[in-house]
C-alpha cells in the first residue's frame, strides 16, 4: 500500500501568536493570463493590436507592471537550456552556477532595455532667443548589438543641431539619454542611426539635422573574418545639411577634429 506523506507548514510564534510562514512563490511560477509562458502572452498583446515587435522596436506599450521581472525569469530558465546544451557544467562550476540568471537580467534590464521601457521624457524649451547656429554634441558612447549574432556594437555618435526660431531646444544630457534608449536593442548600425535622426527631427524640429556613427563591430572582430580593425560609418543628414554642402563640410570638419 503506498504510503502519504503530509507535510505540515512549520509555526513560528511571534509573542503570544501563532504566525504561518506564507509560501513563496517565484515570478516565474504565478500565473499569468491563460497559464502561458509570460514571453506568449506579451507577443499576444501585440499581435492583438496588429503591431511590430522587431528587434529594433520598443515594445513598452504592451510591458504590463511586473513584466518585466517575470521575463527575467523565463529568459533565465531558457538560458540554462542553453548553456546545458553547450554541455557546461552549472552545477560544480562555479563560475557558471548563476550564469544564466546573469545573463538573462543583462539582456532585458541592461543591453536590450530600450525594447522594454518607454522613451525617456525630453524637457524641451522654446528658441527665445532665435538661436541658428551649428551646434555639435558629441562624441556619446553608444553600447549596441547587432541582431544577426548579438554580438556587442561599441562606438560614438556625433549629432549637429541647426535650429530656427520654431525649433524645440533640449538639454544636452538629454542627446545621451535618448541615444541609449534607441540603441539598447538589437539591431544594424545603419537602422540605428535613421531611427535615432527620425526621433530628434520629430521632437526638435531644426532646420538641419546630421547624424554621424562610428563603432566597432565584434560579430566582424570577434567571429567570422576576426577583423579588429574593422569599423563601420555613417551619416544621415537632413534639411539644411543635405542641401547646404559649406555646413555639411563644417560640420564633418569639426567632428574629424574631435575624433
Amino acid at each position: 500500500m503506498p504510503i502519504k506523506k503530509t507535510i505540515a507548514a512549520k509555526k513560528v510564534v511571534i509573542g503570544k501568536k501563532v504566525a504561518t510562514p506564507k509560501k513563496v512563490v517565484s515570478a516565474k511560477k504565478l500565473p499569468n493570463e491563460d497559464g502561458l509562458p509570460l514571453s506568449t502572452v506579451i507577443r499576444r498583446r501585440i499581435q492583438a493590436q496588429k503591431a511590430r515587435f522587431h528587434a529594433n522596436d520598443n515594445i513598452a506599450a504592451f510591458i504590463k507592471p511586473g513584466d518585466l521581472e517575470g521575463l527575467v525569469d523565463e529568459v533565465a530558465q531558457k538560458m540554462q537550456s542553453v548553456l546545458e546544451s553547450l554541455v557546461i557544467d552549472t552545477e560544480s562550476d562555479h563560475n557558471t552556477r548563476n550564469t544564466s540568471f546573469r545573463v538573462a537580467k543583462m539582456f532585458v534590464n541592461e543591453v536590450f532595455n530600450g525594447r522594454y521601457v518607454s522613451q525617456p521624457e525630453l524637457t524641451k524649451f522654446p528658441n527665445i532667443t532665435h538661436l541658428n547656429e551649428l551646434m555639435i554634441i558629441g562624441p556619446i558612447t553608444v553600447r549596441s548589438a547587432c541582431s544577426h549574432h548579438l554580438c556587442p556594437i561599441m562606438g560614438k555618435i556625433w549629432i549637429g543641431v541647426l535650429p530656427d526660431k520654431d525649433s524645440a531646444l533640449i538639454g544636452l544630457s538629454k542627446y545621451s539619454r535618448i541615444t541609449e534608449w534607441v540603441m539598447c536593442r538589437p539591431q544594424i548600425q545603419e537602422e540605428a542611426v535613421v531611427e535615432l535622426a527620425d526621433l530628434l527631427e520629430k521632437k526638435i524640429k531644426p532646420t538641419g539635422l546630421a547624424v554621424v556613427m562610428e563603432a566597432d563591430h565584434f560579430c566582424m572582430q570577434w567571429r567570422g573574418v576576426k577583423d579588429p580593425d574593422s569599423k563601420m560609418i555613417n551619416s544621415v543628414m537632413r534639411g539644411s545639411f543635405l542641401k547646404d554642402s559649406n555646413l555639411r563640410r563644417e560640420f564633418l570638419a569639426l567632428v574629424q577634429r574631435k575624433s
